[in-house]
């Protein structure tokens, strides 16, 4: 299979998943399916790209764990602190890409994100319970460190792979704000269209920051 088509298959997965929401057609089972699916067509179609980058593996686990924080998210409640866990453990290993890919420290794109990610604890940080109040911080500080470091190999490398992977840390950014603000502040109209969509949407520009093969197809 093309590395084209399963791009433009996970698309599909997920907007079949996005679509499964009660607001729409309303078919938790059509989710289940689709939800972890379209991460594992990501990670196939990222798996055929920059096979002898430095970044490849830290990425694709990166991948992975976000995969298994998808399954576990199939259960808002019970699945919440594990799949918290699963994505810190991504950006984790996002962040070891990044670097290996060259980013270094870039103190405007950390104190940039420092303000974002403590603007978002400032706000959601009443409705948070306190056994998650520390889990949370770490995984608002991993994402925010992985955003500054996608940023930062950007502005040194300035090559289209980094300003993707820019982007990318930057709609990881706003998908997960949007999710905390719906899930501890106040519900967010068709919030997940807007979680999903940038989601899926920073996931392929993160695996989009390795280059592609020379007969991309």
């Amino acid at each position: 299979m093309s590395r084209s088509v399963l791009l433009k298959l996970a698309a599909v997965s997920g907007l079949l998943t996005i679509l499964a929401a009660p607001w729409a057609l309303a078919m938790p089972p059509l989710a289940w399916v689709c939800k972890p699916l379209t991460t594992a067509l990501l990670i196939a179609w990222a798996a055929g790209r920059g096979l002898s980058d430095p970044m490849r593996r830290p990425l694709l686990l990166g991948l992975v764990c976000s995969w298994v924080g998808d399954v576990a998210l199939l259960w808002p409640q019970q699945g919440f602190l594990p799949g918290l866990v699963s994505f810190l453990l991504a950006h984790v290993a996002y962040g070891v890409a990044l670097w290996r890919g060259g980013a270094r420290p870039w103190w405007p794109a950390i104190a940039l994100y420092a303000v974002v990610a403590l603007a978002v604890l400032q706000r959601l940080w009443p409705g948070i319970a306190p056994a998650l109040q520390g889990p949370v911080v770490a995984y608002v500080l991993a994402l925010a460190a992985m955003a500054a470091l996608a940023a930062a190999r950007w502005r040194r490398l300035r090559s289209v792979g980094a300003a993707w992977g820019a982007l990318g840390g930057a709609l990881f950014m706003l998908s997960d704000a949007t999710l905390a603000f719906d899930r501890f502040a106040a519900p967010v109209p068709l919030a997940s269209l807007w979680i999903l969509a940038s989601y899926w949407a920073a996931q392929a520009c993160i695996a989009a920051a390795l280059p592609p093969p020379r007969s991309a197809s």
